[in-house]
Formats: structure tokens, sequence, C-alpha cells
């Protein structure tokens, strides 16, 4: 099983305290001969128009940490396509979203081109703030 990440806990006490129930820590989905690991999958009781439902997620959690975070990027969203439709195939109603830190909030996701990215691939964002353990932003 592949290491958590630094801000593992972080995320996930975030979401905790948005009213997430964490269901899975990792979230693992069988791909051919081989298995992924999402980092966490997590759900919560929605009311939308008087009508009951779960809401279900799974975090691909990111500290962009490396020495650049454009390489940073490549590998997060590489592993983030990856990994969809293994999970659409597995959960279809749980959507995926790639978990960045609020440091990037600046001048980094507000690049044009990685804009473009984020919309042209459907890219769900989770932005999490890792001092104060709060979930910041959803970007769907």
């Amino acid at each position: 099983m592949p290491a958590k990440d630094v801000f593992h806990n972080a995320v996930s006490k975030g979401l905790l305290k948005e009213g997430w129930t964490i269901t899975h820590d990792p979230f693992i989905i069988p791909v051919g001969k081989t298995k992924v690991y999402i980092d966490l999958g997590a759900e919560r009781e929605k009311i939308i128009a008087a009508q009951r439902g779960t809401e279900k997620i799974a975090v691909e959690i990111k500290s962009f940490s490396g020495l650049s975070q454009i390489l940073d990027f490549h590998s997060a969203l590489g592993q983030y396509l990856f990994y969809l439709p293994g999970l659409e195939e597995k959960d279809p109603e749980r959507a995926l979203f790639l978990g960045l830190p609020n440091r990037l909030l600046g001048d980094f996701l507000e690049e044009p081109y990685i804009r473009k990215i984020i919309k042209r691939y459907q890219i769900k964002v989770l932005i999490y703030d890792p001092i104060n353990e709060t979930i910041v932003e959803w970007i769907k």
C-alpha cells in the first residue's frame, strides 16, 4: 500500500468538520490485475428539494511539495485521469476530487493554462488548508 500524503490527516479532519464520514482510507479500485489506491472515500447525507440522498466522493490528496509545481501538476493530473475510469466502473455515483493545498489558490490555479486544463478535463478540485485542517473551496 502506498504511503499517505503529508497532508492526508489535515484533509480527513477538514472533511469531518464539514459533516462527511470517512468510509474508505484508502479507497481501493481493482484495475486489471492490480489495484490503485485513492487516498480517501467519504459520504454525507444531503437533502435537495425535500429529497434525501447520499453524496459520495473520493479524494486524491496532493501536497505539491516538489521542486516544480508544473511537474507536481503533471503527476496529479495523470493520477486523476488514470483513476477516473476505474472509479466510474466501481462506484459510478462517487465523484473524484483532486485535493490541493490552499497556497496554490494564488498564481498557480489562476494561471490561464492551468484553468484551461482543469476545465477541459472537468477536474473536480477540493482546496484544503493544511494548517487549520479545513476545506477552503470546492471547484466542480
